[in-house]
């Protein structure tokens, strides 16, 4: 199996039926899901039965974020049976694209006709450079 991509404690089976679940959902802005795009960082069962989901957005302030949160509660729900379902959407450490998969990170390739990663870096190299 695959490097999960994010932070768990749940059985195999039941984090490759995430992973194809969350691969559903997709961020409203840039058109790959949420798994590959890693804004999901973890998915823990707590010992009072609580399911406990941390994700991420690509930017602070966007708009839709309420309405992904719901959606990842719902599709993590279908998969895991809790009593209840938090999702904490967390901004620290920021997102920044080299947390998407390999698989996102081709995907994103293959829509915009670049290598975000590899600008991203490009530019994270250049403002240290500046700053040095």
């Amino acid at each position: 199996m695959e490097r999960v991509a994010f932070k768990t404690n749940l059985p195999p089976d039941k984090v490759k039926e995430l992973v194809e679940v969350l691969r559903g959902i997709y961020d409203p802005e840039i058109p790959i899901n949420v798994y590959d795009l890693g804004l999901i960082r973890e998915v823990t069962l707590k010992e009072d039965g609580t399911l406990k989901v941390v994700m991420t957005l690509t930017a602070v302030g966007c708009p839709v974020s309420a309405n992904l949160a719901n959606e990842v509660g719902l599709a993590v729900q279908s998969v895991v049976e809790a009593k209840e379902v938090e999702v904490d959407v967390d901004f620290e450490p920021p997102w920044d694209p080299t947390q998407m998969t390999p698989e996102g990170r081709e995907m994103f390739k293959a829509i915009y006709g670049y290598d975000i990663v590899e600008q991203y870096l490009r530019q994270q190299q250049e403002l240290a450079q500046q700053q040095a």
